[in-house]
């Protein structure tokens, strides 16, 4: 599977997207990418890119086994489909446009004809307008591979950090009653088999935050760490993973503390996002953990305000295709 093309969904074509696809191709060589292949949008690549200056030779393939061959002279694009560029302006036909390529990417990787998937950002507002009934991409993709969403884990991860979400999209009011025991350990032991499988780490340390401040400072200030969290790190340590905490939210992120782990596993959103966005904005790739395939994606949405101005940086996308084809050659070896 090693030797695969990875499969890249267009995203928005009125987002940033597929100007940051075009500018990656671009940068191939010096980053040194794995072969890749957009599915659909030639036309909306080709307008993209020269927002940005870039004149991008496209390469229609009828296989994704054609992708590896094409890359070095051109952005190999599978699939007829296509539509109009407009950048900063969604339309109805532009999210048609995003879900099909998802769609089939996705549809790719699962039937082995691609090494992973790396997915562009939706606009989830659009996509629900032409059919899309997930909250978002990670939930689609564990659909699609049939496993519980809820064994489908997103990781943020960057040059200085990784962060896991235990809840995501939750309310902050409905975070408290969603923290048990079981769903700290569930969470945490598929984060340890991913960070072994996709990032060579075979004993990876494992930082578990509190939910309160200072992690609750033994019960004055909250009582999920105690009837929660710190049984469940108890539990996750028997099992012999090197798993610590609670650990203060506020101090856990220091320079000095971040050597001393692999991986944070937050309590909700804000607590995973503010610190990776903060130190790796620019570089930052949403990893989804415990699918059958690897998918990776920038940490950013579609930006509608500044699509098609040459104003995005396409470090983020960078990364999520070179993430993509190292954790596809782990996987393989």
């Amino acid at each position: 599977m090693s030797g695969l093309p990875l499969a890249v969904s267009l995203g928005d074509p009125a987002g940033i997207a597929p100007e940051l696809i075009a500018q990656a191709w671009t940068c191939r060589d010096q980053e040194a990418l794995k072969p890749f292949f957009v599915v659909g949008g030639a036309g909306v690549l080709a307008s993209a890119a020269r927002t940005r200056g870039i004149s991008l030779p496209v390469v229609r393939i009828a296989q994704p086994e054609e992708a590896a061959e094409a890359f070095a002279g051109g952005l190999p694009v599978l699939g007829a489909e296509d539509g109009a560029y407009t950048p900063g302006v969604p339309s109805r036909d532009g999210a048609a446009l995003a879900l099909s390529s998802l769609t089939e990417a996705t549809a790719l990787a699962l039937a082995g004809r691609a090494s992973g998937i790396v997915t562009g950002p939706i606009a989830k507002a659009r996509l629900a307008e032409v059919g899309f009934t997930q909250p978002g991409q990670t939930e689609f993709l564990a659909d699609a591979s049939g496993i519980a969403r809820d064994d489908a884990v997103m990781m943020l991860a960057g040059p200085s950090l990784r962060t896991i979400p235990l809840t995501v999209h939750e309310p902050l009011s409905a975070v408290p009653a969603l923290i048990t025991r079981d769903l700290v350990i569930h969470r945490t032991r598929i984060v340890a088999n991913a960070l072994a499988r996709d990032f060579g780490l075979p004993r990876p340390r494992i930082a578990v935050t509190g939910l309160n401040p200072h992690a609750g400072e033994e019960g004055r200030m909250g009582r999920e760490e105690i009837d929660h969290i710190i049984p469940a790190i108890a539990d996750l340590r028997a099992e012999g993973l090197d798993v610590t905490g609670p650990h203060p939210a506020d101090a856990l992120f220091a320079a000095h503390e971040r050597p001393h782990f692999d991986a944070a596993v937050c309590m909700y959103h804000d607590q995973a996002l503010i610190p990776i966005k903060t130190l790796d904005f620019d570089s930052g790739v949403n990893v989804t953990l415990g699918l059958p395939i690897v998918r990776t994606s920038p940490d950013h949405g579609t930006a509608f305000a500044i699509a098609g101005k040459n104003l995005a940086s396409a470090g983020a996308m960078i990364a999520a295709i070179r993430m993509a084809g190292e954790c596809a050659a782990r996987r393989a070896a």
